[in-house]
């Protein structure tokens, strides 16, 4: 817990620092969001697996019971890393398809202002793909 208090004030500067680029330039700073998913991602899954790993060494049981619970929490952990990895991956896709749409309906409402209902049918089915993602998550997260 407190390694990410630590990691905290970094993951800040850099959405900050993404923000800004995002406004400048575009693809580069959709490079940058990607690339700080991914750190955060690939940190997540150091710190889930050292923590298994240590609780499970650390377990004072008999052999067998100590595979048995090492073999459960690995699942589990793999369980968290696949929901994280659906979330991540909805999210950004997510993005990206609300970018893209939302911007093309408020051209299409500048020119005829009664497409306003059908432009924001669109946008939110692209805003449903991050909800899809996370009911992934949660299934994954209930299975584990």
């Amino acid at each position: 817990m407190t390694l990410w208090l630590g990691v905290l004030p970094v993951l800040v500067i850099v959405a900050v620092l993404a923000t800004v680029l995002l406004r400048r330039r575009r693809r580069a700073g959709i490079y940058a969001i990607v690339a700080a998913n991914v750190a955060v991602l690939m940190g997540s899954a150091l710190v889930l697996l050292t923590e298994t790993s240590a609780s499970a060494a650390t377990q004072a049981t008999p052999a067998a019971a100590a595979a048995t619970d090492a073999a459960a929490s690995g699942a589990s952990g793999s369980a968290l890393i696949a929901a994280a990895i659906a979330v991540a991956g909805s999210s950004i896709g997510a993005a990206i398809a609300v970018a893209y749409t939302g911007s093309a309906a408020l051209a299409a409402m500048s020119e005829r202002p009664e497409m306003f209902g059908r432009a924001m049918v669109v946008v939110g089915l692209a805003e449903g793909i991050a909800i899809y993602g996370l009911i992934i998550a949660i299934i994954l997260i209930g299975q584990a």
